[in-house]
């Protein structure tokens, strides 16, 4: 854990995460708002809340990293839509991007505080980048087993994927 990370990781890294969200929120799209709210199965939690939890998850953690105390997260009241939640996700996606710029490898691995929500945790900013990836992958899961419970096919989020899509030769 102390070899010296590369920036450009995270960057690839970040850049399939929001691939991967923007093809899940293109199919979560094609929902009827009340398909998006409802429970696809019983005792199962809607799109909307797995939707509203990657987002809500990712902007808190991405701006605790930056320093900045977080006091509330949002409710699935305040991103009643897959346009607020996607609203949500590309503030985060700019939080990112502008802590990435230009950072030094040691500011990755030298631990911070995070406070929010009533819980603090100490860790480096390399462990928080990495988890809301694996995170928000989780959960992708979930919303595509969801998806196809309403007969909309699932979207291929696979890091391979991407990777096809990036290494294609541009015509």
């Amino acid at each position: 854990m102390d070899k010296p990370l590369m920036q450009d990781d995270f960057e690839t890294l970040y850049a399939y995460n929001r691939w991967a969200n923007g093809r899940v929120l293109d199919a979560c799209r094609t929902l009827a708002p009340e398909q998006y709210a409802a429970e696809p199965a019983p005792g199962w939690s809607s799109i909307r809340t797995t939707i509203v939890h990657i987002a809500a998850a990712t902007d808190g953690w991405l701006r605790g990293i930056t320093g900045e105390v977080i006091s509330d997260m949002p409710t699935e009241a305040d991103l009643p839509t897959v346009e607020a939640a996607a609203a949500l996700l590309a503030r985060a996606d700019s939080v990112v991007t502008k802590f990435l710029t230009g950072i030094a490898p040691e500011r990755l691995t030298t631990p911070v505080t995070i406070t929010g929500r009533g819980r603090t945790a100490t860790l480096p900013p390399w462990v928080v980048l990495r988890h809301l990836v694996n995170h928000a992958t989780y959960h992708r899961g979930q919303v595509a087993s969801k998806l196809k419970r309403f007969g909309v096919e699932q979207p291929e989020t696979d890091f391979v994927f991407f990777a096809f899509e990036q290494l294609q030769p541009k015509s």
